[in-house]
């Protein structure tokens, strides 16, 4: 039981911090364009000056 009491708070506070930094992340734009990062993966670049 006291290991709870010191466990419960740590997986509490945590959650917080990745609550917040999901937050912080959609604040920011991380996750703006996620269709074009996949479309990106399929286009070919024809690469110049390479033997």
């Amino acid at each position: 039981m006291n290991g709870l009491i010191f466990l419960i708070p740590v997986a509490l506070g945590m959650g917080g911090l990745g609550l917040s930094a999901f937050f912080w992340a959609m604040r920011s734009g991380q996750f703006d364009d996620m269709d074009g990062a996949a479309q990106r993966i399929l286009i070919e670049e024809d690469d110049e000056g390479v033997s």
